[in-house]
């Protein structure tokens, strides 16, 4: 399956928002339509879209839900695939958003405290359809918005969950996160080796070269946010790239 590049339509208060190292305040981006930047990214040739829920992820309760589902609605007809994140904190916060046309969820924070909820939704739902955050910052998992750190490796967190019934692992390096200043793809690669499911890179990518080099350390795809709405590369340019 070829690499997939992800962009990130990440919504606070209703607008499209780029945070720095994911401080609630600190936009380096803000559009007024996340929606119509999301249906943007599809004419443009993605073919995942990655939509989280950001004051759900920082207060537990999800607030852009119509916006959301404004978005699958839209972009579902088109053959996009959808993973959402961001304040999914139940089965059935899970259950409503695959209902609605999600093809995968993402748990972060709720998977760590509750890891059985991965295994009832992956029976029920699939595998596939179950996407487990993991958050790292220096080497151990991030929870709540990244606000706490676990005493628990990337490594050994991922494991578990492949086998409690995940079928992805998104994996964010919070040291490179919204900093544009270029990737780890250690901690990636470690991962990757880790598990035998696909891991899903994101944090850091600011030039086409990133790209390549979190290909080459094994990620399935990655999710790129601030570098495609700061215009450090475009889509096309990184779909092209990726073709060589």
């Amino acid at each position: 399956m070829a690499f997939e590049i992800m962009p990130a339509v990440d919504m606070k208060g209703g607008k499209c928002v780029q945070l720095v190292q994911g401080i609630p305040g600190s936009e380096m981006v803000s559009l007024d339509d996340p929606a119509a930047s999301a249906l943007n990214w599809t004419a443009r040739g993605a073919k995942t879209l990655h939509l989280i829920d950001l004051d759900g992820a920082f207060e537990g309760k999800r607030k852009n839900g119509e916006i959301i589902e404004d978005i699958i609605r839209r972009a579902k007809p088109l053959g996009i695939t959808i993973q959402i994140g961001g304040g999914i904190r139940s089965f059935e916060d899970a259950e409503k958003l695959l209902s609605a046309g999600a093809d995968r969820v993402i748990l972060s924070t709720a998977a760590m405290k509750n890891p059985q909820l991965v295994t009832d939704l992956s029976e029920s739902f699939g595998s596939q359809a179950i996407v487990v955050g993991l958050d790292a910052k220096n080497g151990k998992v991030a929870i709540e918005g990244w606000t706490k750190l676990s005493d628990q490796s990337p490594t050994d967190v991922g494991k578990k969950f492949e086998d409690l019934g995940a079928g992805y692992i998104l994996f964010t390096n919070i040291d490179t996160e919204g900093l544009l200043k270029g990737v780890d793809a250690g901690p990636t690669k470690a991962l990757a080796d880790s598990v035998s499911i696909p891991v899903i890179a994101s944090g850091g990518v600011t030039t086409l070269a990133d790209l390549k080099t979190l290909k080459n350390a094994g990620a399935f795809g990655v999710v790129v946010g601030s570098a495609l709405y700061t215009d450090k590369f475009t889509l096309e340019e990184a779909i092209e790239y990726l073709k060589e």
